[in-house]
């Protein structure tokens, strides 16, 4: 390309500028004025040698002599034409591109991770579609103007449990609200129904009608095998954000906690570091494969932000009370039938288990023969029955009873042995169903 432009370009241009700077001589004005003559053959570029036409009338004219370039000075012409020319091709790209765009001046290498931190990013991608916004919304009535309007009194997470729509959280997200909408991930929302609920349990199940495509179900795990020191992940809506990740470990396995409904003790909960703040309610708890084994529930925080111990009801729990509250809107637990007194007025009797304060006749323990607490004629307490054994299993507290009651079913016969005074007796007792569970 150069030489087809040297080719071109008439070379005694190139010249002049380097000869005219030069003190004058008869050769140096014969050459000055064949510069301005008609352009030299280009069969021969380097040589400025062109004979003259002479006639009879013409003035005698200087012989020319052939003159070839200095290698130098051809070279010096050949390096200036190259930066014109890369100048020129320079001013275009940068004058016809967009100036104002980074992009087009900065290269970035592209981000590395560490494996570790790729299996976090995926497993976030691929469950956040299934975690949903939960604002509950309640009826409230203007102080001026009477008007009744719904204004969001609490918000929660969610996760989709199947493709029908249903949405499992906790009890007290959806506590008290007049109308529920749940918000996916791709922002849509939707009217909600309550399916059912278990306040003992503090689960709850919701349903809108959102097209298939648009529900992703959670993979759902066991809880049975979780060891302290695996790692989890939590993902729900802390302080109404959208859609935010923690990371930690299992510290502690078979926790109790109590139900903040009805303060029913919640067993084999588990216990976990990563950060779980109001919002965060209801969200799921996923093992490092991304399958679900908890729902977030309760933290332990003198100031109601994490404090780096949190607990989750484990899905086993979970798993059994979803299916009967899809299946019959309500969870057939069994109970005794009883009220008892507070583990605190026990121990301040020196004796261990728990006090029956009432046995309605009518309840399964009424019908076995427990005796309440009672009042006698002069207005004397007379204490009821202490429940110390069920099927042979030690009572020691409220606790302990609840716990073996979660292991029986419905129509089940138990023996349940009680301190009647300063004896012991034993009476079987059929269990019933807990009456108006939703």
């Amino acid at each position: 390309m150069l030489s087809a432009f040297m080719a071109a370009t008439s070379p005694s241009l190139l010249l002049a500028s380097s000869l005219t700077s030069s003190s004058s001589s008869p050769s140096r004005f014969s050459i000055r004025a064949h510069l301005s003559s008609p352009r030299p053959s280009p069969l021969r570029p380097l040589l400025l040698h062109s004979p003259l036409s002479s006639s009879p009338s013409s003035p005698p004219q200087r012989p020319f002599f052939p003159i070839k370039l200095h290698p130098d000075l051809l070279s010096a012409a050949r390096d200036s034409l190259f930066v014109l020319v890369a100048s020129l091709a320079l001013s275009v790209f940068v004058f016809g591109s967009d100036a104002g765009s980074a992009a087009a001046f900065v290269v970035t290498s592209p981000r590395k991770l560490q494996s570790d931190e790729l299996a976090t990013v995926r497993l976030f991608q691929e469950n956040t579609p299934s975690v949903v916004y939960i604002t509950n919304l309640a009826v409230r009535q203007d102080a001026f103007t009477l008007d009744v309007l719904e204004v969001p009194q609490g918000s929660g997470s969610g996760f989709v449990w199947d493709k029908d729509g249903h949405i499992v959280t906790n009890y007290h997200v959806i506590r008290g609200a007049s109308d529920l909408r749940v918000t996916l991930a791709d922002q849509a929302t939707y009217e909600a129904k309550v399916v059912g609920f278990d306040q003992d349990k503090d689960v709850a199940v919701l349903r809108i009608d959102a097209p298939k495509d648009k529900l992703r179900p959670i993979p759902v795990g066991v809880s049975a095998d979780l060891l302290v020191g695996q790692k989890v992940y939590a993902i729900g809506n802390p302080f109404g954000l959208d859609h935010t990740l923690t990371t930690g470990v299992i510290s502690g396995l078979r926790r109790e906690i109590s139900s903040a409904a009805t303060g029913r003790p919640i067993q084999d909960v588990i216990q976990t570091d990563a950060a779980i703040n109001p919002g965060n309610s209801g969200g799921p708890l996923l093992d490092s494969s991304g399958n679900l084994i908890g729902i977030n529930t309760a933290i332990y925080s003198p100031s109601g932000a994490s404090s780096g111990v949190g607990f989750s009801i484990p899905v086993d729990t979970v798993n059994g009370i979803v299916d009967q509250l899809v299946r019959f809107g309500k969870v057939t637990r069994p109970i005794l039938g009883i009220k008892f007194a507070p583990d605190q007025s026990v121990e301040q009797l020196g004796v261990s288990g728990v006090l029956v304060l009432d046995a309605p006749a009518d309840g399964p323990a009424g019908k076995a023969g427990l005796q309440p607490t009672k009042r006698d004629a002069y207005g004397r307490l007379i204490l009821g029955d202490i429940i110390t054994s069920v099927n042979g299993k030690k009572i020691t507290n409220g606790s302990d009873l609840y716990r073996i009651l979660d292991q029986c079913k419905v129509g089940e016969k138990v023996i349940v042995e009680v301190l009647r005074g300063d004896h012991k007796e034993k009476f079987p007792v059929v269990l019933e169903p807990k009456p108006d569970e939703s």
